[in-house]
């Protein structure tokens, strides 16, 4: 069953996503191995489902080159008209240094060659040290390769609201920013939404289920130990449930959320997922695709056919009132990434 419309966001006047990207950090070698081969087949099942836009990065192990390889079998099964339902949204994530116009363009070209395109979708840049101001460099060098034809849009990942601010001021269109946002996870409504809606700039949501976490796997679980969490996504989520206020609140929000799914005949994931899509200035929220491991594509798609009642914001407010500031003990978005 395809896709209802409220499913697809018009993003840029050229660019008609999904609102449920698939994201490809599972792909990374901290999940698990996966067998290449039959993910590729796997990423024709989430096309056909509607699950067209693709989010990755250039360290993410092999996804760039799956997706060079996906789209290769595409165009040769279904013609080369098939690749325009197809979105990809990479990343670039170098270490702080010099940025020259050869360094910026030579790593923008890897990812072109990768990913079989002349063209890319969205760059989400990502820069891990304030303290050296090159990441505005390297902007601008990206930003005359987007006039130049080699970026289509312009983002980041992971930039705190004052950076954001010096670079939308110093003339550099920015159309997305990537931040890590949940139910657990909501710094973005203190400075970075408002900031977004004022500026025209969107937000890409990830860790909306905190690596599985927010599902009812852990709902009425005791508290695993650190070791026995078998991915990256699951340990770092855990760390962020620690200083949001710990397992026994996490099993009170879980205790709601499975009370909300019920009346509206959906999972925890469903309602993990409906709450950050219905933030403001979100244009969407990526989740794993674990290609070739697992896959829950019929549940996913469950997200578009529900919206949360005011009853239910209500309910999980009784659960926010008790957690920690997040915003006050870590930062803004992205700050966990530079202490």
């Amino acid at each position: 069953m395809p896709l209802p419309m409220t499913s697809r966001l018009q993003f840029t006047p050229d660019l008609n996503i999904c609102r449920v990207l698939n994201g490809m950090w599972q792909v990374s070698g901290a999940h698990g191995r996966i067998n290449p081969n039959q993910a590729i087949q796997e990423m024709f099942q989430y096309m056909d489902a509607g699950f067209t836009t693709w989010d990755l990065a250039d360290h993410y192990g092999p996804a760039e080159d799956l997706i060079g390889a996906f789209r290769r079998q595409l165009a040769a099964s279904r013609g080369q008209e098939a690749l325009a339902n197809l979105q990809a949204f990479t990343k670039w994530v170098p270490r702080p240094a010099k940025m020259t116009r050869q360094l910026v363009e030579k790593n923008i070209d890897i990812s072109l060659q990768r990913m079989g395109v002349e063209v890319l979708d969205l760059m989400q840049f990502h820069w891990w040290d304030y303290r050296n101001t090159n990441y505005l460099d390297a902007l601008y060098y990206m930003a005359e390769l987007h006039k130049e034809g080699k970026i289509k849009h312009l983002a980041l990942t992971n930039f705190d609201t004052e950076r954001l601010k010096i670079i939308v001021d110093a003339g550099i269109k920015i159309v997305s920013n990537q931040v890590q946002f949940s139910l657990i996870d909501r710094r973005p409504l203190v400075k970075m939404v408002e900031f977004c809606q004022r500026n025209n700039i969107q937000l890409l949501a990830y860790g909306t289920l905190a690596g599985g976490l927010l599902s009812e796997k852990y709902l009425g679980q005791s508290e695993p130990e650190l070791m026995s969490l078998t991915t990256a996504s699951l340990r770092k989520y855990k760390n962020m449930v620690d200083a949001w206020g710990g397992w026994h609140l996490l099993q009170e929000l879980l205790t709601v959320l499975k009370q909300i799914a019920d009346k509206h005949r959906v999972s925890i994931a469903n309602v993990a997922v409906r709450y950050v899509l219905e933030q403001p200035a979100v244009a969407g929220a990526i989740v794993g695709a674990r290609l070739s491991v697992s896959e829950h594509l019929e549940d996913n798609a469950k997200v578009f056919n529900f919206s949360l009642y005011e009853e239910d914001y209500r309910q999980l407010e009784t659960v926010f009132s008790q957690s920690r500031d997040l915003y006050r003990l870590i930062g803004d978005c992205g700050d966990e990434y530079r202490r």
